[in-house]
């Protein structure tokens, strides 16, 4: 059987996950080659420097990031994008409350399991 998230996905009946402190998130949608995963940070929660062989994109939805991605640090809101290249060395401080929108290729089976 094919690995895959039901066809529609809706936020009032979708399960937030914690993913930190002051971090939760919602998987929106998913199958073997591709994740799609909202994520909702407190300002001055941290994402944690961190490294994973998945590709990665993420635009800002809302709120204000200050995100290092392999040394390089730059500060994003709402309406930017940041990639992140297999491997990258890659976190983020949350500086105004908000939301992200992570994709990746392929999907993180990680996510899944720890549910």
């Amino acid at each position: 059987m094919k690995t895959k998230s039901k066809t529609f996905i809706f936020e009032k009946e979708n399960i937030w996950y914690p993913a930190g402190e002051g971090v939760v998130r919602q998987i929106m949608g998913y199958d073997g080659q591709l994740m799609m995963v909202k994520v909702k940070f407190e300002k001055g929660a941290v994402g944690n420097p961190h490294t994973h062989y998945h590709t990665q994109s993420t635009f800002v939805a809302s709120g204000k990031f200050e995100f290092t991605v392999n040394g390089e640090k730059n500060i994003v809101c709402a309406g930017d994008g940041i990639y992140m290249e297999p491997d990258a060395l890659h976190g983020c401080v949350c500086l105004e409350g908000g939301t992200l929108i992570d994709c990746f290729s392929p999907m993180r089976d990680d996510f899944l399991t720890s549910k």
